[in-house]
């Protein structure tokens, strides 16, 4: 029997599943199936799309299904081509690139495009929208927002919702000062009530974007570009960026064009298929059921699995009746679970409440017969997997309202999961049910993370991925398997740190580029690089090629960023010691570039915040200093007590020890930063006991050294490694153990976690009794690092690019 041909005219989150869900059920063997996508790229998760605004993450780094995939699974794949004429008559789709594609089965996912409101001047003469106009939908179009805000100080985001303050945060992200406008009263009017709205404004607010609500936008100000933005009342807000996420339009124009019934979307049965034509089905945003359409993912992957049985046969009887909508959201890193309606509408609904503004917590349940139909959690949602599962299941909720909020009754979690029916959905995002978790692990994954990777639960917001690992444990009964992959330096690279380390010198890797290609199979993992190239300057020192997007933006510029695009500096003060003259100096700086703010630190260091990109080689210039390092992963610094110079306890030279110390090790690179202490003795002053490294004298020239302390927010006193007979033993000892933990430690991992990996035992064996006759070459690598490391500030005056410190996102300033 010959295969039918499947014509799947989107290659959206919709499409895509649809195809997936088509080839789990043996549509392979089915049908030859083609698609046809508009944008250039394979899936991706359009709900990451503001983690490219803000530089997280690149067009790779939200890809779903790679273009690799569709030919692994013998699909063609038409990317770049938007099917613009459906012949019924002849069954035959025709692309824009004249491609034609006949069809047995057809099924529409063209999704939605950004509404743009009607407002005077939003447009060109020739239709275009006005220079600095940005719709955001696509990558394509975070790629054009993030160059243009390159060139902007002032954005505005049109619209409240979840994509419209992602967006806003990304604008500060870009250095551009940061407004929402929004047309209803509170933000987020479809998840939130007032109260909420009005808790999640001034959470927003407190991270430097301005909120306008009940603002009704009538006009984009400007002749040949934006220049700022007039609203109803007769108020304007100047900008030169305006960012309009004001909700979506489905792109329904292809099937009105073939003749479909059309109304806001296309309109389909139960079966999603069309009214008008049995052969062709449609999904996602662009369909209308029941005089609805949804915009959330989970719908969409609901109707797909519908589409899915139907047209390969598996359940000729599948259909889809319509979806509850209960979400979790990360909303600017505020969690927050919503279901149902969000006031009461019924005189016998109940209302159980509790609000805490100043934490940002807020909880409102709507209760009607003994049934949740309304919820709104923000700020600690613990609860919101059970009332989830009670929404969706419209289950009886306990007599004790209380215990629907707070722990004091409801359900364990062992109890949930046994009760939780298999049809419960625990990914939003991507349509996961705990049956296909359950299905997942019988068929042998065994952890968390294989489960994640095949049914990609927790892999759109995140917000559900701890309630997975919990599943997911008591599905094997906490038998659950470590993956390796935790202990792999970098994910796409199978290999722990010291082996990685080996196989870049036998293969000569300096770049982390060659690192990619030669061991990642040239799959290029862009979060990945920073933790590469640490590694590759620990092993190569100066002969490490310096790929400069391969390191942060801190690294680059040798400052630190701060939350409005400004920088950072911090000059080396070793010991925390300066002269008189250097004093002034700092002060006569900050007058000259009017620094908003200067800082002591912890460090007992000088902080100079608030500076702008541009003038950061100049300030460099007319300090004078050396680098403070304060900004990367890498020694920082070394903190000091007065020691025995004027302290009338003091049993060792902590000043002069602490200023020999950082000379030394200043701007050595790290998996994670390292802060050194020297006291002067045990009564601990410079707090060398809770220091990555702290040597703390006792008295006849001793130094007590101490690992792997930490005073953040792990609170972790270090332990006492060694006690060495003077100083010179003291520096070698310390110096080893942070070559060993330079070697052997993961990306970002801080010597406290470290050494409770490690433990002491194996470490003092190593760098003390030197147990695996390693320390000569521990000293020697140490050695070469010291050698190799140059002042970064030098690029004053010989940048490394020819726009390193030139405004490409330009710091905010005051119009």
């Amino acid at each position: 029997m010959s295969k039918q041909k499947l014509v799947v005219v989107g290659n959206g989150m919709a499409g895509a599943r649809a195809v997936e869900e088509v080839l789990a059920r043996g549509g392979a063997e089915m049908f030859d199936i083609v698609m046809f996508g508009e944008e250039p790229y394979g899936n991706y998760n359009r709900i990451l799309l503001s983690e490219i605004l803000n530089g997280i993450q690149d067009a790779d780094g939200i890809t779903m299904n790679p273009l690799s995939w569709y030919a692994e699974n013998g699909i063609t794949l038409h990317a770049g081509h938007r099917v613009e004429k459906i012949d019924r008559a002849a069954k035959i789709v025709i692309s824009n690139g004249g491609v034609r594609a006949r069809y047995d089965k057809l099924m529409i996912a063209t999704g939605s495009r950004a509404f743009i409101p009607p407002m005077q001047g939003v447009r060109m003469e020739d239709g275009s929208l006005k220079p600095g106009v940005f719709g955001y939908r696509t990558i394509a179009d975070c790629q054009q927002i993030v160059d243009y805000a390159r060139r902007s100080k002032i954005a505005v985001t049109i619209g409240g919702g979840l994509l419209g303050l992602e967006a806003a945060r990304s604008m500060t992200v870009l250095g551009c000062e940061s407004h929402v406008v929004h047309l209803a009263g509170h933000l987020m009017e479809m998840q939130l009530d007032v109260a909420a709205g009005g808790i999640l404004k001034k959470t927003i607010e407190g991270m430097d974007i301005r909120v306008h609500t009940s603002k009704l936008t009538t006009e984009v100000l400007g002749t040949d570009k934006v220049e700022g933005l007039r609203f109803k009342d007769g108020t304007e807000l100047p900008c030169d960026l305006v960012l309009v996420a004001a909700g979506i339009r489905p792109n329904s124009e292809i099937g009105q064009l073939s003749g479909l019934t059309v109304e806001r979307a296309i309109v389909v049965n139960d079966h999603m298929q069309s009214l008008d034509d049995r052969d062709i089905y449609v999904v996602g945003e662009c369909a209308q059921h029941r005089g609805r359409l949804y915009g959330l993912v989970a719908p969409l992957y609901e109707q797909a699995k519908v589409f899915a049985e139907h047209v390969t046969r598996t359940n000729v009887n599948a259909a889809y009746h319509g979806s509850k909508l209960a979400t979790k959201l990360k909303v600017m890193g505020v969690e927050l679970a919503s279901m149902g309606i969000t006031d009461p509408t019924d005189d016998n609904d109940e209302v159980v409440q509790f609000t805490e503004p100043k934490r940002g917590t807020y909880k409102k349940l709507i209760v009607r017969d003994g049934r949740l139909v309304g919820g709104i959690l923000m700020g600690d949602i613990g609860k919101a997997p059970f009332l989830m599962q009670a929404f969706a299941q419209d289950a009886p909720l306990p007599e004790e309202r209380l215990s629907l909020m707070f722990d004091l009754g409801t359900p364990s979690a062992k109890v949930t999961y046994d009760e939780m029916p298999a049809e419960t959905q625990v990914c939003n995002c991507n349509g996961v049910t705990k049956a296909g978790i359950a299905a997942s692990v019988v068929a042998g994954a065994s952890s968390s993370k294989a489960v994640m990777a095949q049914t990609r639960a927790g892999m759109g917001c995140g917000a559900c991925k701890g309630e997975v690992t919990e599943l997911v444990s008591w599905l094997l009964g906490g038998e659950v398997e470590e993956d390796p992959s935790v202990h792999y330096y970098v994910p796409t690279i199978p290999m722990r740190k010291p082996e990685l380390m080996r196989e870049v010198v036998a293969r000569g890797l300096k770049s982390v580029s060659s690192v990619f290609r030669e061991l990642g199979n040239g799959e290029v993992d862009p979060s990945a690089k920073p933790a590469l190239a640490s590694l590759l300057i620990t092993v190569w020192k100066g002969e490490y090629e310096d790929e400069r997007d391969a390191r942060f933006i801190n690294d680059r510029v040798h400052a630190n960023i701060q939350k409005d695009g400004t920088f950072s500096v911090i000059p080396e003060m070793p010991g925390g010691v300066c002269t008189p003259d250097e004093l002034v100096r700092i002060g006569q700086v900050a007058q000259k570039y009017n620094v908003p703010l200067v800082k002591l630190t912890g460090g007992q260091r000088v902080d100079l915040v608030g500076l702008k990109k541009d003038d950061l080689p100049k300030i460099w210039s007319d300090l004078g200093f050396k680098a403070g390092y304060a900004w990367g992963k890498s020694y920082r610094t070394c903190k000091s007590c007065i020691g025995t110079d004027f302290c009338r306890f003091g049993l060792g030279d902590s000043m002069g020890f602490a200023q020999r110390i950082e000379r030394r090790y200043r701007g050595i690179d790290s998996p994670a930063k390292l802060k050194l202490a020297t006291a002067g003795c045990p009564r601990n002053c410079s707090e060398a006991y809770v220091k990555d490294v702290g040597f703390v004298a006792v008295g006849d020239g001793k130094w007590e050294i101490y690992v792997g302390g930490a005073a953040g927010a792990h609170i972790r006193k270090g332990d006492l490694l060694f006690t060495a007979k003077d100083e010179t033993e003291a520096m070698l000892i310390g110096s080893r153990f942070m070559q060993f933990y330079r070697e052997n430690a993961k990306w970002k991992e801080r010597t406290y976690t470290f050494m409770e990996r490690i433990g002491l035992e194996r470490v003092r064996a190593v760098v003390v009794e030197d147990s695996e006759g390693i320390c000569a070459d521990l000293d020697a690598a140490m050695e070469a690092s010291i050698a190799a490391t140059v002042d970064p500030w030098l690029e004053a005056v010989a940048p490394k690019t020819a726009n390193q410190f030139t405004s490409v996102i330009p710091a905010k300033e005051d119009v």
